[in-house]
């Protein structure tokens, strides 16, 4: 009797634990979640999920702002057929979230019309916080200690990197989950591995449908699939190197249809199946050359050594970041001296946890499966990187491929910490229990840090260019830029989208509205000159005086701009806005 009730106390403290590490999180992904600005790649999002298409903004031609953001006004009439129909054409994503996310956001009202930013990344961000449950499950499943699940947990909910994903109305939250869900297949395909014993069938093919839908999610979940290969292939040449009555082997000699490899080749022979079903569809994409030239190209200087760079920054964005993107420069030094000081103390420690699981035999595969798991995924982006000429490191959130992965070994090792003290006694003066209460605030304070904006900021910041040109321009404006695919369109969606949301608070406070601007999306295909034809005939055509804002515009300036005067004023920079400013009188 007594042990029944202690049993249940256990698992009531471990529930209530967990729900503080669910609370913590959802409360992070959800506060200040419409506050920042959507970049391209949300506006990408929100057109495509709504069914509606890029293609009707008309191009070389002065536009308003209602009509550029007419693509983020809901239609009644927009089916799930309509959000595969564009997406299939237009982008270079697969559909699943983009369906999900069409149904979401029946649930939001309009904001002006256009459609809630709010309710577009609330989806992700709770899918942000399943992952919190989700990787306390696969914890558990993999190391069988609460423990080490209540820190994978905790670590999860707090990392600044995980936030980052949650806090953007994209489907690498939801990617996440499936590799969650294939990591808990490929760890239980491990231990029958070990074991010598048959894969259930129901895992075989649980494991088929997550690879599924993960591919059906983001094409870059192919990349944990090539992750997990690999450590199947090491377990299969550790097996082989020790002669084992199942050795994996290249000889002719039948399969044994009680070995657990026989399933494990029906898993990836569906797997690959599944995943050739989009072939078709990523090959007939003319978008998706266009949409990825941002990852690609040639590389010179110091160009080489940026990956690792920017490779580092990923990682250590997944325990620690201060506002080493604040404004002032003190703030900055500051936080980068402590992000150091910090790393310098805590790696050996989190190092030394997964050393000592690697000694103990009921762990030593975990740990091995999970390493193994990153060191391929790294290995991945390197040769990507340097031998296939697409530099994966330069997109951070793609290494949601071996995130989950890495929380795992960050739980392992915090838990070895906190189990045995006096390991890290006298590093420091901090003994072990202390050292994880410090990460685990170090965490805490990165979080606040995303959500803040003084970290991982938005690759564009329309506000502040509104601002600037508010502040500037004391005429009619035109902003003009280059047009090659939707990417563009999403930069001035988001100055127009600014532009609107301030009518309405001025209209609101003062009765009285500020003048909208005039956008021109000058058309460049291989000839950059096109676009510049497109912005001189344009400017014969509107009335003056106006200034002429080019923006991200990378074509040779027109004739016309001649008869302008240049701004002299040094004027501020702003996040993804390249611009010049012409005065255009009479």
């Amino acid at each position: 009797m007594n042990v029944i009730i202690k049993t249940q106390n256990s698992k009531l403290k471990t529930l209530l634990l967990l729900a503080i590490w669910l609370l913590i999180a959802v409360g992070l992904r959800l506060t200040n979640l419409s506050a920042k600005p959507p970049w391209t790649d949300e506006f990408s999002t929100l057109v495509f999920s709504l069914g509606n298409s890029f293609l009707p903004v008309p191009l070389d031609q002065p536009i308003s702002v209602d009509v550029l953001l007419q693509p983020l006004q809901p239609l009644a009439t927009a089916g799930i057929q309509d959000v595969w129909k564009h997406l299939s054409t237009e982008s270079n994503h697969p559909p699943l979230y983009f369906i999900l996310t069409h149904l979401w956001m029946r649930l939001f009202p309009t904001h002006e019309g256009l459609v809630s930013l709010w309710g577009a990344r609330s989806l992700a961000a709770f899918f942000g916080a399943a992952s919190i449950p989700a990787v306390y499950a696969l914890t558990q499943l993999a190391f069988r200690s609460r423990l080490v699940s209540h820190l994978a947990a905790a670590m999860m909910a707090t990392s600044p990197y995980g936030i980052f994903l949650a806090q953007e109305a994209r489907h690498y939250t939801l990617a996440i989950l499936w590799v969650i869900a294939s990591l808990a297949c490929l760890v239980i395909a491990s231990r029958h591995i070990q074991n010598h014993t048959q894969i259930p069938i129901q895992i075989a093919l649980s494991w088929v449908g997550i690879n599924a839908v993960g591919i059906a999610t983001h094409y870059f979940f192919t990349l944990t699939l090539c992750c997990e290969a690999l450590v199947l292939l090491f377990l299969a040449w550790r097996q082989w190197t020790r002669k084992t009555r199942e050795k994996f082997s290249t000889s002719s000699s039948p399969p044994n249809l009680y070995s657990p490899w026989f399933r494990i080749y029906a898993v990836a022979l569906g797997t690959f199946v599944a995943g050739l079903v989009w072939l078709p569809v990523f090959l007939q994409n003319s978008y998706g050359g266009k949409l990825t030239e941002w990852i690609q190209g040639p590389r010179t200087g110091m160009a080489w050594i940026n990956p690792i760079f920017q490779a580092l920054a990923a990682w250590i964005t997944m325990i620690s970041l201060l506002p080493v993107e604040a404004s002032q420069l003190a703030v900055v030094i500051v936080s980068g001296l402590l992000m150091l000081i910090f790393f310098i103390w805590a790696v050996p420690i989190l190092v030394r946890g997964i050393k000592v699981y690697l000694k103990q035999a009921q762990t030593r595969l975990m740990v091995q499966v999970f390493a193994g798991l990153i060191a391929g995924a790294i290995a991945l982006f390197f040769l990507f990187t340097y031998f296939f000429g697409i530099d994966l490191t330069r997109g951070a959130r793609y290494n949601f491929v071996y995130f989950p992965a890495v929380i795992v070994l960050l739980g392992a090792s915090l838990a070895v910490c906190w189990r045995d003290p006096i390991l890290e006694k006298g590093r420091w003066g901090i003994n072990g229990k202390k050292a994880v209460i410090i990460i685990l605030s170090m965490g805490l304070v990165s979080a606040i840090t995303v959500v803040c904006n003084l970290g991982y900021q938005k690759y564009y910041r329309p506000d502040l260019f509104v601002q600037l040109i508010e502040q500037t321009s004391h005429v009619p404006v035109l902003i003009a830029t280059t047009h090659k695919t939707h990417v563009q369109i999403g930069e001035m969606m988001g100055i127009a989208r600014e532009y609107k949301i301030q009518n309405f608070i001025q209209n609101s406070i003062q009765n009285s509205k500020s003048p909208s601007p005039l956008f021109l999306l000058a058309h460049q295909d291989e000839d950059p000159k096109t676009s510049t034809v497109a912005l001189q005939n344009t400017l014969k055509t509107l009335p003056r005086p106006f200034d002429l804002w080019l923006v991200n515009f990378y074509a040779p300036q027109p004739e016309e701009v001649k008869n302008c005067v240049a701004e002299t004023q040094s004027l501020s920079a702003v996040n993804g806005y390249d611009y010049k400013l012409y005065h255009c009188g009479d």
